[in-house]
């Protein structure tokens, strides 16, 4: 038993050096530096005090902080109303030889760089890009649209392309393991289509609701590169905001907002946790 428990630790002390060096000990610098003071010419001054956290919930980075969980619940939510018909179609609806083919066309975009997909939608949704080249030619507008590119808007549309399949994943899981025979059952009895979907599909496909909306939600209120390059200052979310911090070299701030993003999320995260477990339970 004491040599099984033994094989036991020493398999599982890779993983846990990983964790301590990459996670718990960056996680513990940020906690610490939250609490300390910027140098005159930048960098950290070991001085400890509440200062950064006192600014961190000044009415300014509050409005980020509320802007950036508002776009990331209108991108959850987009994503979570796309993404399960193309679920739904995949896991129970399409051809069993086209199921993977479909699959991999759901996750192709991951094969090429975040960044370049960014720039793609900067060309397309730009004053002289596509989509106003396309509806000028069209007739539909008069003159260029401003403001599909550095907005809310172009945000919104960014990440939830960037999120999608985070999405789709789960949502495919949870409906794969569905018993159709359930379904065919309620229908036996009387049910439409809506009602079948309201009261035995929705239920049992909840954790995967759950899980992806755990999936896009918390990346999207951490993004930095989509409100960066498509949003610009107007659309300045939390991640922006604190990557700013770091260039500016104002590294205690910067720390301070993050951890109050790490608080925040980990609330959600448990939440979820919470709701996951009830919704398995009925």
């Amino acid at each position: 038993m004491w040599e099984t428990g033994a094989k036991r630790r020493l398999l599982l002390a890779p993983a846990f050096l990983w964790l301590l060096l990459f996670f718990l000990l960056p996680l513990g610098l940020i906690v610490v530096m939250s609490f300390a003071e910027r140098g005159l010419y930048g960098g950290v001054r070991w001085t400890f005090g509440l200062q950064n956290y006192r600014r961190a919930l000044e009415p300014l980075y509050l409005w980020v902080y509320g802007r950036s969980f508002a776009l990331a619940a209108v991108t959850t939510g987009l994503c979570l109303v796309i993404s399960y018909p193309v679920a739904y179609y995949i896991a129970l609806r399409a051809d069993p030889r086209w199921k993977h083919l479909l699959l991999v066309l759901s996750i192709l975009p991951f094969w090429t760089s975040f960044l370049l997909r960014t720039y793609a939608w900067m060309f397309l949704l730009r004053v002289e890009g596509f989509v106003n080249t396309t509806l000028l030619a069209l007739g539909v507008i008069e003159r260029p649209i401003s403001w599909l590119l550095y907005s809310n808007f172009a945000v919104v549309i960014g990440q939830v392309y960037g999120e999608l399949p985070f999405m789709i994943l789960p949502l495919y899981v949870a409906l794969e393991r569905l018993d159709v025979r359930v379904i065919e059952a309620a229908m036996d009895l009387g049910a439409n289509r809506l009602q079948v979907f309201r009261r035995i599909v929705l239920p049992l496909t909840m954790p995967g609701i759950i899980t992806g909306t755990v999936l896009v939600f918390i990346p999207s209120v951490g993004a930095f590169i989509t409100p960066d390059m498509l949003g610009g200052a107007k659309s300045a979310m939390i991640g922006t905001v604190i990557q700013n911090q770091f260039v500016q070299r104002n590294h205690p701030m910067g720390s301070a907002l993050s951890v109050l993003l790490i608080v925040v999320v980990l609330v959600l995260l448990l939440l979820a946790s919470r709701a996951a477990r009830f919704a398995s339970r009925r």
